[in-house]
């Protein structure tokens, strides 16, 4: 039903005016001759006579004469090409209540005195400016309506950007992770290239959804420890808890998966004693909260450090585009660790 209205809301607006106005017309006509003998038929046929004529000017002007106004901008042969049409339908529309209120018998003074003409002038113009406002208003509301889908196209598009280069980031890591245990000729390599085909799987074929299941974000997540466990060779403390059940809620793909690399990348190291890393997934009702903790170590690689930024920078606008008003971030940065706490409104 409400899609409906959304579709025909013009016309209806227009349908809903042209019945209160004649609604209104009819109840002046029977108000106007109370006390003397009305016949209904008459009264009826007059109304009909006064819509008619009124729609005629009005949408004339609205559907050819303001068209033609506001792409040429020359008031003076607006104004003309209006007056005539105007003038002969005043004329036509005089001459059809005379003879339709006494059949020219003279009965009636009132339709036969100047004062009936000015009204007449005057109240069929009021309503060809106010349908003629209408057309203003719902051009500026279509107007409105494309600025609108033009925004969303262009966060959609940024959206769909930001989304990509998740992509190669993860990637670069892995790679990296990859090139490790072959150099150390590890035997998990062959493990680590599955784990990643089903990691790939699911950037490729679940991600291109708008949301996914939190489990399987979840088993996206754990399959990527599970790489960091065996390059690590299971050195380093690592926790993942999950409280509450994430298959009845959904959540936009990839949007932890950042913060979890960094707590890797420049937390831990096989060769660094004390580093540690915990991530925590609490869900109460639709709320999510999302914890990932790590030791700091110094950086080996300044460059590195450097560019560590701009995974964070990605995931922060996806989630502004993603979760505008539904989300709280807050970062801790202390000397001995590094603490990331994600508040997302889940649907």
């Amino acid at each position: 039903m409400q899609s409906y209205v959304q579709r025909h809301r013009v016309l209806l607006l227009h349908l809903s005016f042209w019945c209160v106005y004649f609604s209104f017309f009819l109840y002046q006509i029977s108000s106007s001759r109370r006390g003397q003998e009305t016949e209904l038929g008459k009264t009826f046929l007059n109304a009909v006579v006064q819509v008619v004529f009124v729609m005629a000017i009005a949408y004339l002007n609205y559907f050819y004469l303001l068209p033609r106004f506001l792409a040429s901008k020359r008031s003076g042969r607006y104004l003309l090409e209006f007056s005539v049409p105007f003038a002969l339908l005043i004329t036509l529309h005089v001459h059809a209540k005379r003879y339709l209120i006494d059949g020219y018998s003279h009965r009636e003074g009132y339709f036969y005195s100047e004062r009936f003409i000015v009204q007449l002038v005057l109240g069929t113009l009021f309503i060809v400016i106010f349908v003629g406002l209408l057309r203003f208003v719902e051009e500026w509301f279509e107007l409105e309506a494309r600025k609108k889908a033009v925004e969303n196209e262009k966060l959609t598009a940024e959206l769909n950007f930001l989304k990509a280069q998740i992509n190669p980031h993860f990637l670069f890591n892995t790679l990296n992770n990859l090139y490790y245990l072959a150099y150390t000729q590890s035997s998990n390599t062959t493990e680590v290239i599955a784990k990643l085909s089903g990691m790939m799987r699911y950037m490729i074929y679940d991600s291109n959804h708008p949301q996914v299941l939190l489990s399987k974000e979840i088993e996206y997540m754990q399959n990527y420890i599970s790489l960091e466990r065996l390059r690590l060779n299971n050195q380093i403390p690592i926790r993942f808890e999950v409280c509450g059940n994430p298959q009845e809620v959904r959540v936009v793909p990839l949007i932890f998966i950042t913060f979890l690399e960094n707590a890797f990348k420049h937390g831990v190291s096989n060769n660094q004693p004390g580093a540690w890393v915990t991530i925590l997934i609490r869900l109460v009702g639709k709320e999510c909260l999302y914890t990932v903790e790590n030791s700091k170590i110094s950086s080996a690689n300044p460059v590195a450090e450097g560019k560590s930024g701009i995974g964070l920078q990605n995931v922060q606008r996806r989630l502004e585009l993603s979760y505008p008003g539904q989300y709280q971030l807050l970062v801790e940065d202390c000397p001995d660790r590094y603490a990331v706490h994600l508040n997302l409104t889940l649907c």
